[in-house]
């Protein structure tokens, strides 16, 4: 297990005002793409980022990876760190990203996944 100062967020350092919360959703979360349930979860985390919209991360426990595919796609976060992305297998592109190794900060996202709702349909209810 990552200890705390071991892999600390540089973007925190650099924008101490800029602000991330991550808190249990309370609520269930299907994923589908093209009707095909990818994820259901009653314990998915919302996360919520300074400005922006919250974003709702489903644990990968309750992600079928089967009908995913990891793609080559990456982005980097200051505040999160390194995503990878997955494509729904004869679905959209890129739908979900996870930061598999985030900084110490967002460690509680670590093991989950993000949609993107534009690409598949995401209830919470």
């Amino acid at each position: 297990m990552l200890q705390t100062g071991q892999n600390p967020s540089p973007g925190f350092k650099s924008h101490p005002e800029h602000t991330i919360t991550v808190e249990p959703l309370r609520k269930h979360v299907t994923v589908r793409s093209n009707g095909a349930v990818i994820a259901s979860s009653d314990n998915a985390l919302l996360l919520k980022e300074h400005t922006y919209p919250g974003v709702i991360y489903v644990p990968f426990a309750d992600i079928d990876f089967g009908k995913l595919s990891a793609t080559d796609t990456s982005t980097h976060c200051p505040f999160k760190g390194d995503a990878n992305y997955w494509s729904v297998k004869d679905g959209a592109k890129d739908a979900m990203w996870a930061y598999q190794h985030p900084y110490d900060e967002m460690a509680g996202i670590k093991d989950h996944g993000a949609f993107y709702p534009n690409r598949v349909s995401i209830e919470a209810e």
